[in-house]
């Protein structure tokens, strides 16, 4: 039977990456398209917490690795394992979620595995050995379905455009394995976390973010994103200028979020940050400009200064609670 491989993404802080659910959902989307079995791989010093956690996503297989030198991620001591199990079980696709690793990690993968490879996956089409990748190109204003005519098939995945796989379903099998490490020139030094009492930008519920409107003023910004529990965003022009950090950039270059709720002040809408935000399952834009492309994707829209709308949707927040 085929098997489709999906790489699971443990965090600094030990717990499992939420976009690993989603890329668990969109191995067995493909894994029904395909006739396949799901099987997971989680590289680590400890894997057995998160491990447990996979074991009840409904896949065939869980295989972990514990050594050392696989604490820290390094994209050239990863690849030749991740690569050698792929081998070893003779894996017809190898996947992963579209997060700052897997985009580091499933090129050198394919490259190891001499396989073709699509990235930010959205979908699958076709059935049995006939499955077409569908991805975006040109800020998602064209989507190109890819067919991949290599024995292994690799891909990473936009985590929003899959549901994120439920647990409480039969416990997988449980496998470990010797990792095939390899000289590295390289070695991990140092670790700096951006810190913020906020959620972490991709996987918040809520999103508030500000555009040049804002001139570079984020009071109120950051707010309404306390009031309501929410992630702060930006737009590029905004990161651009130095008026926040650029880890909060949605957009093509940036992050891409898919909340329940994405509140866009003071920003026009420009393709680069659509793209980042437009699968979004709410989407409110506040903004001056009745002319502002935002307002083509919003779901609401108010033709105001954010300056005198964000105080009051917060008193009108407050008066609710």
């Amino acid at each position: 039977m085929p098997i489709v491989l999906i790489v699971a993404e443990q965090q600094p802080d030990g717990h499992l990456r939420k976009a690993t659910l989603n890329a668990v959902g969109a191995g067995r989307a493909l894994a029904e398209k395909a006739g396949a079995e799901v099987h997971l791989v989680l590289l680590s010093k400890d894997p057995s917490k998160v491990a447990e956690e996979l074991k009840g996503l409904g896949v065939k297989a869980v295989h972990t690795a514990a050594a050392p030198e696989l604490e820290h991620y390094l994209a050239e001591v990863y690849t030749p394992v991740i690569a050698g199990l792929a081998q070893e079980l003779k894996a017809d696709y190898v996947g992963m979620a579209s997060t700052a690793m897997g985009k580091d990690l499933m090129p050198r993968v394919a490259a190891r595995l001499k396989a073709a490879m699509a990235t930010d996956v959205m979908g699958f089409n076709g059935s049995g050995a006939e499955i077409t990748f569908t991805r975006p190109m040109w800020a998602g204003n064209v989507f190109a379905e890819v067919k991949l005519t290599t024995p292994v098939k690799v891909f990473s995945v936009r985590a929003t455009e899959f549901p994120a796989a439920q647990g409480g379903q039969p416990a997988a099998e449980a496998k470990s394995f010797t990792p095939k490490l390899e000289p590295s020139k390289t070695k991990f030094v140092d670790f700096k976390e951006v810190k913020s009492a906020r959620p972490e930008l991709t996987e918040a519920r809520v999103v508030v973010s500000g555009g040049r409107g804002t001139k570079g003023d984020f009071k109120e910004i950051e707010a309404l994103a306390d009031e309501l529990g929410a992630a702060v965003g930006a737009s590029r022009a905004v990161c651009d200028a130095g008026w926040v950090p650029n880890d909060l950039q949605v957009g093509q270059t940036g992050k891409v979020v898919a909340p329940s709720l994405y509140i866009a002040a003071g920003i026009s809408g420009a393709i680069q940050h659509l793209a980042g935000m437009k699968s979004s399952k709410t989407i409110v834009a506040i903004n001056k400009d009745p002319e502002a492309p935002i307002f083509q994707v919003a779901d609401y829209g108010l033709v105001a200064d954010l300056f005198k709308v964000l105080p009051e949707l917060r008193q009108a927040l407050k008066a609710l609670k």
